[in-house]
């Protein structure tokens, strides 16, 4: 422990003398900062569309705790994969393949940023939203991300954590699990299927040369292909339930439509010429652009 401690100060003294800067920004680099504004933003349309009074404090200690647990699952998964980091041309520029920022040091801010989170949520906010937050946890970095080289069923569990913040958002409204937190959760888990199974046919080459048990590899591209449009069928009646759930109404579900049938309509293009890499990318980046767009509807419909 001795040992431990004296190698944490040491590269975090040696970080320091090259600037305190540039170490900031290689430990914020550790929470994937991408993700993280994602999972803000879903989670806040959680509390949003909850439509109970919240105290400013209460909103502000949810959404840094937001912040922080998740921030804390990234670290921790960069310091867990930092060797298959450096085998995938994706990710071998992160600050742990590439040396610029000690194990050591990550582990002791990945943990820094744990023991913080799970308090403020848990007493900031109310005990459910804080052991949803230490689920989301746990089952991302001890489940999905040592199953990642063992199996394809990994997925279905990475997307659980990942699907929480906006019933985490809800939990933090009204202190209770109700139809619309489900719904929301059901919306973020099919989601990331496609999504998901789009960046492994476009990113193959490097999960193969990581070792990671992706669906591409491991059952071929078109099983992958006939999977991503299964999740994204199911995904439209679960968008389109909101509105009986008191959650957008006429303009919500005319974009529901729309975005569902579109996403359903670039996994389907799969099954056409194109290879898996050049529909993975497009399926990919057309699911970056249907949740923001699909949450965007039912904010401004909730408004309206």
């Amino acid at each position: 422990m001795a040992a431990h401690v004296i190698s944490v100060k040491v590269m975090t003294t040696a970080a320091l003398n090259t600037g305190v800067w540039p170490l900031f920004r290689e430990l914020v680099s550790l929470t994937k900062p991408r993700v993280s504004l994602l999972v803000l933003l879903t989670a806040a349309a959680g509390m949003g569309l909850a439509h109970h009074a919240m105290a400013l404090s209460q909103i502000v200690a949810m959404q840094l705790g937001m912040v922080l647990i998740v921030g804390c699952a990234n670290a921790l998964n960069c310091w867990i994969e930092r060797d298959s980091d450096a085998l995938m041309e994706r990710t071998s520029n992160r600050a742990l393949p590439a040396g610029r920022l000690s194990p050591h040091a990550a582990l002791g801010f990945a943990c820094l940023l744990g023991a913080v989170s799970v308090p403020l949520l848990t007493l900031l906010v109310n005990p459910l939203t804080g052991l949803l937050g230490v689920l989301a946890l746990l089952l991302y970095v001890g489940a999905y991300t040592p199953l990642k080289s063992r199996t394809p069923a990994a997925l279905i569990i990475g997307a659980v954590p990942g699907a929480l913040p906006p019933l985490m958002g809800v939990t933090a409204a009204t202190g209770r699990m109700d139809g619309l937190g489900l719904a929301l959760f059901g919306i973020l888990f099919l989601w990331q299927m496609p999504h998901v199974i789009g960046l492994s046919c476009y990113r193959k080459a490097d999960y193969e040369r990581a070792g990671i048990k992706v669906l591409p590899l491991v059952r071929g591209d078109r099983v992958a292909k006939w999977h991503a449009l299964l999740w994204a069928i199911s995904l439209l009646p679960v968008s389109l339930a909101l509105p009986s759930l008191g959650a957008g109404s006429t303009l919500y579900t005319i974009f529901a439509w729309l975005l569902g049938l579109a996403y359903v309509g670039l996994t389907l293009r799969g099954f056409q010429r194109d290879s898996g890499a050049v529909w993975g990318r497009r399926l990919f980046l057309g699911s970056l652009l249907y949740l923001p767009l699909l949450f965007a509807a039912l904010l401004l419909d909730s408004a309206v």
